[in-house]
């Protein structure tokens, strides 16, 4: 259940992070009480799943994969560019979240 719980707080975090780029410094209420809430619901679902997960495995794969994530929408969303470093990053903070995974043995 745990990797559930991280799963959604991986969505929070992401939504999280691309809300705040439409607050517009948080002066646009409804993107602020989205972000506001996505912050809130992240950081819930982050505490269920760090019931069971070690602190360092949970927090890293959270932001490591709600990194990725925010990158990869931010392409979609936002027409931002990916380009063959940020590839090879995320290439490395996944093979770094699964040797985590299998690391912690949960």
């Amino acid at each position: 259940m745990a990797w559930i719980y991280l799963a959604i707080a991986i969505v929070f975090e992401i939504a999280f992070a691309l809300g705040t780029n439409a607050t517009k410094g948080f002066t646009k209420l409804w993107p602020s009480v989205f972000t506001l809430l996505a912050a809130a619901g992240g950081i819930y679902t982050l505490s269920l799943a760090l019931r069971t997960l070690d602190v360092g495995v949970g927090y890293t794969i959270w932001t490591g994969i709600g990194s990725i994530g925010t990158v990869l929408f931010g392409a979609l969303l936002f027409k931002e560019k990916i380009t063959l470093p940020k590839v090879l990053s995320f290439a490395s903070i996944i093979a770094g979240a699964i040797t985590l995974k299998l690391a912690a043995g949960v």
